[in-house]
């Protein structure tokens, strides 16, 4: 039996998403994507065996055109700290962590959480339970909050940018998704008509609830991205007070 067929049959697909078989991989794809099943995994495969690094802290973003595609980022799967010396981009489990991501991205941006408009996920499966992952999204123009508070010198500009990027994170909030990792680098600063618009990036650990997230979870969440912007800028020379009192929503 296909091992990616069998384990792919016990895997929900988000709705409004097929699940497609192509070469070693399992793909769920938005349907209007999916006549691209072929050409992505051909590109997904080049990418693993080139073992290029992209973007992001863990060098697993690329940009990826297709023909007759929208242009997509891909972002493959990567371990952090020691453990990614010995597995890297090795995952264990039956149920795929970025399938997983899929459901809970789909789900929140039905709700209206500004997030990086999901494209799909994909898996390459290595043995029983053991699998590689890539999580796709629609390429979007611009830069981390990092990024852009490190380039930008105009302090009304910044001021006007972390705002914005308040607001997505009360949007995200008050439609019940609680991502516990939310930082400088997954808060993704866009073009929007003559201003700017900041979307929510990589839900690989991210849950949806039925409610808003409020107490203890909300103050997590806050304090999670202020050692962010503490780790990133230790003597406030980008952030000081007053723009650290716009991010702290605790």
């Amino acid at each position: 039996m296909n091992l990616a067929r069998h384990l792919g049959s016990r895997t929900a697909v988000s709705r409004g998403f097929s699940r497609l078989f192509a070469g070693p991989y399992q793909l769920h794809l938005r349907t209007d994507l999916a006549p691209h099943a072929a050409a992505l995994a051909a590109a997904l495969g080049e990418l693993g065996a080139a073992g290029a690094t992209g973007a992001g802290n863990r060098g697993g973003g690329f940009k990826l055109a297709l023909p007759g595609a929208p242009e997509l980022f891909v972002r493959r799967s990567r371990r952090g700290g020691a453990i990614r010396l010995l597995l890297d981009d090795l995952y264990f489990g039956l149920h795929p962590r970025p399938l997983r991501e899929l459901m809970v991205a789909a789900e929140a941006a039905r709700r209206g959480v500004p997030l990086a408009e999901p494209m799909g996920a994909a898996v390459r499966w290595v043995a029983p339970g053991l699998y590689r992952g890539f999580f796709i999204t629609r390429a979007a123009a611009g830069m981390t909050l990092w990024e852009f508070l490190r380039t930008d010198d105009d302090a009304g500009v910044r001021v006007h940018v972390l705002e914005r990027a308040r607001e997505a994170i009360e949007t995200m909030l008050r439609h019940g998704l609680y991502h516990p990792d939310l930082n400088l680098d997954n808060l993704f600063v866009t073009p929007h008509g003559e201003s700017f618009a900041v979307i929510i990036l990589d839900l690989d650990k991210a849950r949806l609830r039925g409610r808003a997230i409020g107490g203890f979870a909300r103050q997590r969440i806050a304090a999670r991205l202020l050692r962010s912007a503490r780790k990133l800028d230790p003597h406030g020379r980008l952030l000081d007070s007053a723009a650290l009192s716009i991010l702290n929503f605790a």
